[in-house]
């Protein structure tokens, strides 16, 4: 399976499906790594020699041109599927469309509850005992495409946010290779 990884930071799940990767553990191809800013995401990808393409916001004069701009250089690459691992940014129906079905998003929360850029925090103020993480698909809808895989994570008495959200991103790589290697196994062969 071919794909387009797009990052916004750190790039520790990009290193994770590298790792993966590397070990034979899935069957992937990144064949580009793309980011909206410089970050330690691009760093990761350009050390392992893989292909990298930065389209910034700010280099463009709307968010509908910054979207058609990430879109086409997603697309030079002909990935199966487009992995958002990290990417900070909410993209427009558009670009979903044209990538309809292939686009893998993860999110620090069990998907419905708890949407959002502060899926944590909000667990927490809820008082649930059990969160997790939530490997989806991207749809026009922010956080509200099929649930392709889920693990929990136990919240801890005294859990700080960022306790607890060290241990769900240590989940969320797990379960992120798991399910691109359930993914790979059923692109057809090119």
């Amino acid at each position: 399976m071919r794909i387009v990884v797009m990052v916004s930071g750190s790039g520790t799940n990009l290193q994770a499906v590298l790792d993966a990767v590397g070990a034979g553990r899935i069957d992937v191809e990144i064949a580009a790594v793309g980011a909206d800013k410089p970050c330690r995401g691009l760093e990761r990808a350009e050390a392992a020699g893989i292909t990298t393409f930065l389209v910034r916001p700010a280099d463009h004069p709307d968010r509908a041109r910054w979207n058609r701009a990430l879109q086409e250089a997603v697309a030079a690459h002909t990935p199966d599927r487009v992995l958002f691992a990290g990417f900070m940014r909410i993209v427009d129906a558009e670009f979903v469309e044209a990538f309809r079905g292939r686009i893998v998003n993860t999110h620090p929360s069990l998907l419905p509850s708890f949407p959002g850029a502060h899926a944590v925090r909000d667990a927490l103020a809820h008082g649930v005992k059990v969160t997790g993480v939530t490997v989806h698909e991207v749809v026009a809808d922010v956080d509200a495409g099929p649930i392709l895989a889920q693990a929990a994570v136990p919240v801890q008495q005294g859990d700080t946010e960022a306790q607890l959200h060290e241990r769900i991103k240590a989940a969320e790589r797990e379960l992120l290779v798991d399910a691109l290697g359930l993914l790979a196994r059923s692109v057809p062969a090119r």
